[in-house]
């Protein structure tokens, strides 16, 4: 069967170091997260963290009205915002909107966690109280599909819609489908992300399972990936989509594109909910690598997923070395954003291919000693130069779900 390449050719990203790769980079190279107290935490009865990273004053394009917002929560804000500046980046918005030739070829893959929680207890309080502030638009904001729904309403796209609402690997599998679709000839181009609002909801599920960090005095040293000293993850916020097109859509429009997409692989643990393996994390990297039809010699640097919580850096670390050896370069840039869910694979897999353009990969922080149940690695804990063409980006949900992406330098 003939297959077509796929290339990145513009990206849009929304997060609490700012709006774009340079305000991100800006964030690696300073060496400090955006973690901070969240006083509204407090009050929150048996809740253990008061830990976040959010997204400070966001404010939406100016020009938009009451009308094309009412369908959106905060998290449809997020995703419609990234999405617009892909398209930008990619040349494909003409005065703020798609030609009616784009918007007949173009699909939406992408997901989030949940829906905006706002709008969930808004229809709780119905069913409660019997009475409620819900509307029209309430069930719009909290379905699970709302932001893929909410950006192919925006721009007017008639291709196929993904909902890939599967929490950690949201964006990833997003990214991953919208691939597929592309490279077996289904769509010319799609936008694959995934986005997330910060909730405190969020926030007592991973506390309720002790997965969140109780660093609450000293905000700057946590989350810490792979550390001896690691206690949790901490939740963040955003959103992240890139435009994908094919080698005869690149052609036909004259541009550069970014990146190349080249393998992609996905399995399931089928065991447990919230105990990742290692054996079928390691599967996914691997049939990330046939697809792309690369050596694992091939491959400069290994994004992880790493949250920072005890078991599941241990898993991840053990399937990294027991596919790559120990010389491989890794790091879990969650240490900077917190773990942004269903943003955070999308948003991961921008920075590793303008890391990978760029030669400069930027390391965990808050790593001082690597906790000697981790496979040995090469766990970068300084900013590192690296000449590479390949990297690999790695995300794992609870529900056992590992997703694993590769990117070519063009």
């Amino acid at each position: 069967m003939k297959t077509n390449r796929v290339f990145v050719t513009g990206f849009g990203i929304i997060s609490a170091f700012g709006n774009s790769w340079q305000e991100c980079k800006k964030g690696f190279q300073s060496q400090k997260n955006a973690v901070c107290i969240m006083e509204d935490y407090k009050q929150v009865q048996d809740l253990r963290t008061y830990l976040a990273a959010p997204i400070q004053s966001y404010q939406h394009p100016k020009e938009w009205g009451r009308k094309e917002m009412r369908s959106m929560g905060l998290v449809s804000k997020y995703s419609v915002h990234a999405a617009k500046l892909a398209l930008e980046h990619a040349g494909l918005l003409k005065e703020g909107v798609l030609s009616p030739e784009i918007q007949n070829v173009m699909g939406v893959a992408g997901g989030s966690s949940t829906g905006s929680t706002d709008a969930i207890i808004a229809m709780a309080k119905l069913f409660l109280n019997k009475q409620s502030d819900c509307n029209a638009n309430t069930y719009i904001k909290m379905m699970p599909h709302t932001i893929v729904a909410n950006i192919a309403i925006f721009f007017g796209l008639k291709g196929r819609i993904l909902p890939t609402s599967s929490a950690c690997t949201s964006g990833s599998h997003a990214i991953g489908y919208a691939y597929e679709s592309i490279k077996y000839g289904r769509i010319p181009m799609m936008l694959a992300g995934g986005g997330e609002e910060l909730c405190v909801s969020e926030t007592y599920v991973f506390d309720s399972l002790y997965a969140t960090s109780t660093q609450n005095q000293t905000p700057s040293l946590t989350p810490r990936p792979f550390d001896q000293n690691r206690d949790g993850l901490v939740l963040g916020e955003g959103s992240c989509f890139l435009v994908l097109e094919s080698e005869e859509s690149v052609l036909r429009r004259g541009i550069n594109p970014i990146a190349e997409i080249v393998g992609f692989g996905s399995t399931c643990d089928g065991t447990h909910i919230t105990r990742p393996q290692s054996q079928t994390m390691k599967e996914a990297m691997q049939f990330a690598l046939q697809d792309a039809s690369l050596e694992r010699e091939d491959i400069g640097y290994v994004n992880a997923h790493a949250t920072a919580t005890e078991y599941g850096d241990i898993q991840e670390s053990l399937a990294t070395h027991q596919l790559f050896g120990e010389n491989i370069a890794i790091s879990s840039l969650k240490s900077y954003l917190g773990h942004t869910l269903g943003a955070c694979g999308a948003m991961e897999s921008v920075f590793s291919l303008m890391m990978m353009n760029e030669g400069e990969f930027y390391p965990t922080i808050n790593l001082e000693e690597v906790d000697s149940r981790c496979a040995r690695l090469k766990y970068l804990q300084q900013v590192t130069k690296i000449d590479c063409d390949y990297v690999m980006n790695n995300n794992f949900a609870f529900g056992g779900i590992n997703t694993s992406l590769i990117f070519k330098k063009i």
